[in-house]
């Protein structure tokens, strides 16, 4: 009994910092970085404010 309450508690302790790890992850790429992008394609430089 004691070992399958542990072993839930670990099951569950894993899903929080899954959980913590993607909801940090998709913060990150949804944020906006703030200044200036500076892109070298074939049609040449391109400066963009953000």
């Amino acid at each position: 009994m004691l070992v399958s309450r542990n072993l839930l508690i670990v099951i569950l302790v894993v899903l929080v910092a899954a959980l913590a790890v993607t909801g940090y992850s998709l913060y990150q790429e949804k944020k906006q970085p703030d200044g200036v992008s500076i892109t070298v394609g074939k049609d040449g430089l391109s400066i963009q404010q953000k």
